[in-house]
């Protein structure tokens, strides 16, 4: 079982480290997703900062959910 603490990061990591540079390699066609995941990481920076856990919860799901 992870901790939000530990879970949250990691989705950060892995849109930012694997999902975003695959969708660019896609060309103009992944701009669009690329586009969603940045203001997902946005979303979620946010929510670090302010503490806010709940907000933690709802885009550690969202980052969860962006697939290949």
């Amino acid at each position: 079982m992870n901790t939000l603490g530990d879970e949250l990061p990691r989705q950060i990591a892995r849109v930012r480290d694997e999902l975003i540079p695959a969708y660019l390699e896609c060309g103009i066609g992944g701009i669009p997703a690329v586009m969603l995941m940045r203001a997902d990481l946005d979303a979620a920076s946010k929510a670090m900062i302010e503490g806010d856990v709940v907000a933690m919860l709802r885009i550690c799901q969202k980052l969860k959910e962006w697939q290949l």
